[in-house]
């Protein structure tokens, strides 16, 4: 029996990222998934054992894209503060092109899905582990100032990366006023606006000299 061609398990991973966001864990069927990518429903099961099989697939595949993206600044060129801007901006880009989907985890994980749990549980020390040992090297390298690391983290977070979900899901929703909406994009998600608070971000948490 000749064996299914594995362009196949790419076409349900390409449709899981096209309908997991609307969707999420529970919405997600495997007959919605098959359709999609066009491919016979026994296919999910073939290639990956179960829906929640695919999910973890498809879940931990795009966090890998974005975790690739961190890792390469990080190895990349350029004194530890250099690094940290860095990384920052690439997290920032990368939750402004999937904030739909990185909604989704955290209304499926705040809903008990165990595959949304699983995969937060997994994955979260991984990228917020690598950014704190960023700052920690910039404190020790004389570059920003001792301050105490999970206070410092979370105001790296909240004023870099928090404006991108919360912008993007007002955006979503129709709520601000015209005014507001129509800056929205130049001000607040543009790369030119996550490079300027990113710059505030670290001038504030310099060492004085």
């Amino acid at each position: 029996m000749p064996r299914p061609s594995q362009a196949q398990d790419q076409a349900l991973l390409a449709a899981g990222r096209e309908l997991y966001a609307e969707l999420g864990c529970a919405g997600l069927s495997v007959r919605r998934l098959a359709e999609a990518a066009g491919v016979n429903p026994a296919m999910v099961h073939y290639h990956f054992g179960s829906k929640d099989g695919f999910l973890r697939t498809l879940l931990q595949q795009m966090y890998e894209d974005m975790y690739a993206g961190l890792s390469h600044e990080v190895e990349g060129p350029g004194d530890p503060l250099d690094k940290l801007q860095a990384a920052l901006r690439s997290l920032a880009r990368f939750v402004r092109s999937h904030r739909p989907v990185i909604a989704r985890i955290w209304a499926d994980a705040q809903a008990g899905e165990l595959v949304a749990q699983e995969f937060m549980r997994a994955n979260a020390p991984r990228h917020l582990g690598l950014l704190m040992e960023l700052t920690q090297a910039a404190e020790k390298a004389g570059q920003l100032r001792k301050v105490p690391p999970l206070q410092r983290f979370v105001f790296l977070m909240g004023s870099v990366v928090a404006p991108l979900v919360i912008a993007g899901g007002v955006q979503v929703l129709g709520v601000l006023p015209p005014v507001v909406a129509e800056g929205m994009q130049e001000q607040a998600l543009s790369d030119a606006a996550i490079d300027q608070r990113i710059a505030w971000a670290i001038a504030s948490l310099r060492k004085e000299s």
